[in-house]
């Protein structure tokens, strides 16, 4: 069975790169169980309770291993861009028998023994450059360039970035792979469990549920913005708005939406829950009367997936991902545009509670379908590295 190395993404300021690893192997060790041997790898900084829910994954290796610390991590990548191989990590893959890495947010070199899918889950650097300093661009560019001309695999999340990669990457043509990722359905959730969720928040009937980390680019100021507008005009909308609200590029933009909110008079209006229980998403999207995603960039929206995993209605930006991604079963506006946002939750009716029943019951088979999708691409992807391999040992 091929052995496949998962570095891990993400973290404490990064929740979206830890869940999107998280559920990945969750969905592969359940679609598309034997089909690989995951490992993942953990730095010695990494606390057990952040490693055990990997650990409880059925058929989940994890390893604990100095070479994928925070320490000395500048050095390894200057080794690995400068002198083509991060050492450390090339020994750790050795060490663990791995046939695959899965790369992401870091590069192990273009002399790495190992073949490696490289995911770049989007290219916002090139569209929204005034959040990013003119070092992160040069190192995001940079980064990407090392990974397409060494030859990896890369692994996209969506069209919309495959053409974007192809674009600005011409080299990586005939090397990429969209792998759009999906969430398992959440066991059916009651209305009485997902009302008494919503009590236990403060949040009243026909409230919207944005659940995005706090971070520039997911707009939560344009929210803010529709729902000043609603009440001037005498029609009062209620948005619960959960997520981390540490920004890493911008440690004020939390504290600033924070005094917009207080400046426009809009704390029952925008109510900020910070980072709640993973299960209490599920519990707030069946209870809200609408999923609201308007984030000014996505490469694929987990939050989209998880409305599409429940049924939930959905009110999403107008970006050509979200289009790819929701297709004829949301409501879109203009993320720039907060009038036009607003006029799309005062226009907004809630459905019925037999319409949201039929509509979760939908959500099932489409989840399901979905998800034995995201599990088979992701294996093929990994199995035809491993034949890379294979084929470069002849």
């Amino acid at each position: 069975m091929i052995r496949v190395a998962f570095p891990l993404i993400g973290g404490r300021l990064w929740t979206g790169g830890y869940n999107y690893l998280l559920n990945l192997l969750r969905v592969v060790q359940s679609a598309a169980p034997g089909r690989i041997s995951p490992v993942v790898l953990f730095g010695p900084e990494i606390p057990p309770e952040d490693q055990a829910p990997f650990a409880a994954i059925p058929g989940v290796e994890t390893v604990v291993d100095a070479a994928f610390g925070t320490a000395g991590r500048g050095r390894r990548l200057a080794e690995a861009l400068l002198l083509g191989l991060d050492t450390a990590a090339a020994d750790a893959f050795r060490r663990h028998d791995i046939d695959v890495v899965f790369e992401a947010a870091q590069f192990y070199g273009w002399r790495l023994p190992v073949p490696a899918i490289a995911w770049i889950p989007d290219f916002q650097h090139r569209y929204l450059t005034h959040l990013f300093s003119p070092f992160a661009r040069l190192k995001r560019a940079v980064g990407f360039n090392a990974q397409v001309w060494s030859g990896r695999r890369i692994m996209l999340s969506s069209e919309d970035a495959r053409r974007d990669c192809e674009r600005f990457h011409p080299a990586s043509r005939g090397r990429t792979a969209v792998v759009r990722f999906a969430v398992p359905r959440v066991e059916a959730v009651e209305a009485a469990e997902a009302g008494a969720a919503a009590h236990r928040h403060g949040l009243p009937d026909g409230f919207f549920f944005l659940p995005n980390q706090f971070w520039s680019h997911k707009n939560h100021l344009t929210v803010i913005e529709a729902l000043a507008i609603l009440d001037a005009r005498g029609t009062p909308k209620v948005v619960a708005a959960s997520g981390n609200p540490a920004d890493p590029r911008d440690p004020k933009h939390f504290q600033r939406l924070q005094a917009r909110v207080a400046e426009l008079g809009l704390e029952q209006r925008f109510r900020i829950l910070g980072l709640i229980p993973y299960g209490d998403i599920a519990l707030l999207m069946r209870a809200s009367a609408a999923l609201i995603n308007p984030s000014r960039f996505e490469g694929w929206s987990t939050t989209v997936e998880e409305a599409k995993a429940t049924g939930t209605p959905m009110i999403l930006s107008d970006l050509p991902v979200h289009r790819e991604q929701g297709g004829d079963g949301a409501r879109y506006f203009d993320p720039l545009d907060a009038e036009a946002l607003a006029n799309v939750l005062a226009e907004f009716l809630p459905a019925a509670p037999a319409e949201r029943e039929q509509a979760a019951l939908t959500a099932v088979s489409r989840s399901r379908a979905d998800v034995a999708a995201f599990a088979t691409a992701f294996v093929g992807l990994a199995e035809t590295a491993a034949a890379d391999r294979a084929a470069t040992h002849r």
